[in-house]
């Protein structure tokens, strides 16, 4: 889909409520649409609540922090979804707290994922570390029938 401003594609499509039962549709491209979003516009009528008069109202509302390490400030961040580097969470800690309560709950904890070759519990883990400590100690002693049978375990525990 093309943007209704110029000719690029439209990534942003905005909804405007013009009433409740009327509404108008945009297309625009990311330039087009901080355009219309940012920049006071004298063409939209005096009675409809503007998406640019509801960004700029709720702009101003916002405090005016910005990270000292890459200069992004929350509504840099509020725009785009992305921060721009590790210190953003200390420099935007008030402002970015609530988010994170929102989407992990109270207190914010994160639940990563674990890889899928690595083992499933730390039980598994430690079993692993200490079957390859004796591995290498049965290889020294040269009991290689013993280093075959940990061998044997290692690769059992790895696949599992």
């Amino acid at each position: 889909m093309k943007c209704q401003k110029c000719t690029k594609a439209a990534t942003l499509h905005i909804t405007e409520v013009i009433s409740e039962d009327q509404f108008e549709e945009l297309h625009l491209c990311e330039e087009c649409a901080h355009k219309y979003l940012y920049e006071p516009q004298g063409s939209k009528q005096s009675g409809k609540a503007g998406a640019a008069a509801f960004a700029e109202s709720e702009e101003t509302g916002l405090p005016n922090r910005q990270c000292p390490e890459c200069g992004i400030k929350f509504v840099e961040f509020r725009n785009s979804g992305r921060l721009g580097c590790p210190h953003d969470y200390e420099a935007l800690r008030e402002e970015l707290l609530p988010l994170l309560e929102i989407i992990y709950g109270d207190p914010p904890r994160h639940q990563g994922k674990t890889p899928r070759r690595l083992p499933q519990t730390k039980q598994t883990q430690s079993e692993l570390v200490q079957l390859r400590k004796q591995l290498l100690q049965a290889v020294n002693k040269e009991d290689y029938e013993a280093a075959a049978r940990l061998r044997d375990r290692i690769r059992q525990l790895e696949e599992s």
